[in-house]
């Protein structure tokens, strides 16, 4: 079952000196939530905080209407660099959740087995990272991030260092993983286009908060590019992004 994340008056950032404040944004069990922000707008340092890696300064963090407080197997977070461990083939990379966990070695073999098929590097189970191209790296640590069966993955600007053939091919594996766990994925980018692909809906960071959430008309089909809405969504968020748009609030809202 995927997890509910809930953010109320979220203030982030080290005392004195915030980076995000007065953030209230809901992200729906299931859904994929795409962030966009300008460059030091605060998109790591509120995915840092849904893992558990940053104490809010101020206002509630919730996971299921529970406060969340730190890390937790039911939230997996993957970054932009693939932080494989360069000592272990992409078999030991991908089991290491698992191993951490303590989980019984007999039963490690099947789930790693089935997220390196499903990942498209069976056959390449003994390969060290350096033995790797950059997209065969990145999907060992999608099923790294995969294979503990998380019910929430957030998800730092993943795609962002690969070429644009390898970037589609990776957000097409994302998406048919996606289609059959349906987790609650977070997904951080600074690609308007990957944002609306992506995303069910997009959130936009802008004056140190969550100035606009927009839902996405025809999410995950890339055949609706060119659909006016589509086209339209896009100029709206990169008017946003570059301050000329006002803020928006969430569909729905009063």
């Amino acid at each position: 079952m995927s997890l509910r994340l809930t953010a109320r008056g979220l203030c982030l950032g080290h005392p004195g000196h915030p980076v995000l404040d007065g953030v209230d944004l809901d992200v729906a069990p299931g859904e994929v939530l795409t962030v966009v922000g300008v460059s030091g707008g605060g998109k790591s340092t509120l995915l840092r905080a849904l893992a558990g890696l940053l104490p809010p300064l101020g206002g509630e963090l919730l996971a299921d209407g529970r406060p969340l407080r730190g890390p937790g197997a039911e939230r997996a977070l993957v970054f932009q660099e693939d932080g494989l461990l360069p000592w272990r083939t992409v078999r030991r990379n991908v089991e290491l959740p698992l191993a951490v966990r303590r989980t019984p070695r007999a039963e490690r073999s099947g789930p790693v087995a089935d997220w390196i098929g499903r990942v498209g590097l069976a056959g390449l189970e003994r390969r060290l990272p350096r033995e790797l191209s950059g997209g065969q790296r990145q999907r060992v640590q999608l099923a790294r991030a995969l294979v503990g069966a998380p019910r929430a993955v957030l998800m730092d600007e993943p795609f962002g260092a690969l070429d644009a053939q390898t970037r589609a091919a990776m957000q097409q594996l994302l998406l048919s993983v996606w289609e059959k766990e349906r987790c609650t994925v977070v997904f951080v980018t600074h690609d308007v286009d990957e944002a609306l692909l992506l995303g069910d809906r997009v959130a936009v960071l802008g004056g140190g908060t969550v100035a606009a959430v927009h839902a996405v008309p025809y999410s995950r089909d890339p055949a609706a590019r060119s659909e006016p809405a589509v086209a339209a969504l896009r100029e709206l968020l990169l008017a946003q992004l570059s301050g000329a748009g006002r803020p928006v609030p969430e569909e729905g809202s009063p």
